[in-house]
C-alpha cells in the first residue's frame, strides 16, 4: 500500500520551514558570535599579511557588501529556505522507502527513527571526517575540492545507512544480537570509508578553543533541525490519522524494498 504523496509532501514542507527556522535563529543566537569572532580573528591576521610593505605603501581598506545585520537576517532566512528544500527530498525518500508500507501505522515513532537516520547519514557520519570551519578559514582556491569532498561525504554516509538498513531487514530471521553487530560492522565499514577519503587541503588558523565550540554548536545545529522536523512531521502524521486522513509511515523492519 503506497503513501498519498500530496499530503506527505505538504507535512514534510511544514516540519522542513519550522526545522529550518529553529536552526536558524540557535545559529543566530549561539553560532554567530563565534562566527563574529572568527571573522576579527581574520581580519587581524589578514591585515598583518598586508600591512605596509618596506617601501611604506598602505593597503587599501575594502569595505563589506552586507551588513553583519543584514548577513544575520540572511542566514535565517536562508535557513528556512535550506529547510523547505531538505523537506522536499525528505518526502521524496520517506515515500520511496515507504511504498509498501501500510498508512497511518505509528507515525511518531516511525518520524523519529526516520529522521535519527538521516541526520547520522546526512550529517553525523560526513561531520566526522570534515568537521564544519568557521568563516574565512580555507583558500578560495581549493573551494571546488572541498565541496565535491564533502559531498562524496554525504553520498557515503547515505549508502552506508541504506546498508545497515538492508542487513537488519535482511537478517530479520536472526537473533537481535547478531542483527544489531551486523549494523554495527556496517557502520564501523562505513566510517572507515569515509576516512579514506583526503583530509581537508586547508590549514585551519584559528584558536582551537574557537574553532572546537564552533563545531560544537554546528553539529548541534544540525541535531535541532533534525529533532525539530522529527518531531513536526510526527505530531503532523498523528494528527492526520486521528483525523482519519492517510499519514505517511516509515518502513517496519521486516519490510523488504
Amino acid at each position: 500500500m503506497s503513501t498519498p504523496v500530496l499530503p506527505l509532501l505538504g507535512r514534510s514542507l511544514a516540519a522542513g520551514g519550522v526545522a529550518g527556522l529553529a536552526a536558524g535563529l540557535f545559529s543566530l543566537l549561539l553560532a554567530e558570535p563565534l562566527m563574529d569572532r572568527a571573522i576579527r580573528l581574520e581580519e587581524a591576521r589578514s591585515a598583518k599579511e598586508h600591512a605596509h610593505d618596506a617601501a611604506g605603501t598602505a593597503v587599501a581598506h575594502h569595505e563589506e557588501l552586507f551588513t553583519r545585520t543584514t548577513q544575520h537576517f540572511g542566514l535565517v532566512v536562508t535557513a528556512v529556505v535550506a529547510g523547505l528544500a531538505l523537506g522536499v527530498l525528505f518526502a521524496v525518500a520517506y515515500a520511496l522507502i515507504n511504498r509498501r508500507t501500510a498508512p497511518g501505522d505509528r507515525p511518531w515513532s516511525r518520524a523519529l527513527v526516520f529522521c535519527s537516520a538521516a541526520f547520522v547519514a546526512v550529517s553525523l557520519l560526513p561531520g566526522l571526517r570534515y568537521p564544519a570551519n568557521p568563516p574565512g578559514v580555507g583558500d578560495s582556491g581549493t573551494v571546488t575540492d572541498r565541496q565535491s569532498l564533502w559531498l562524496a561525504a554525504v553520498v557515503i554516509g547515505i549508502l552506508g545507512m541504506l546498508l545497515a538498513w538492508q542487513v537488519y531487514v535482511r537478517l530479520a530471521d536472526r537473533s537481535v544480537p547478531v542483527r544489531q553487530v551486523a549494523v554495527a560492522v556496517t557502520a564501523v565499514a562505513t566510517l572507515a570509508i569515509l576516512f579514506a577519503l583526503p583530509g581537508n587541503p586547508d590549514e585551519v588558523p584559528v584558536a582551537a578553543t574557537l574553532l572546537w565550540d564552533f563545531r560544537v554548536l554546528s553539529l548541534a545545529s544540525h541535531a535541532l533541525l533534525w529533532a525539530v522536523f522529527a518531531g513536526v512531521f510526527g505530531a503532523l502524521g498523528l494528527r492526520a490519522v486521528a483525523r482519519g486522513a492517510p499519514a505517511a509511515t516509515a518502513p517496519t523492519a521486516g519490510v523488504t524494498a
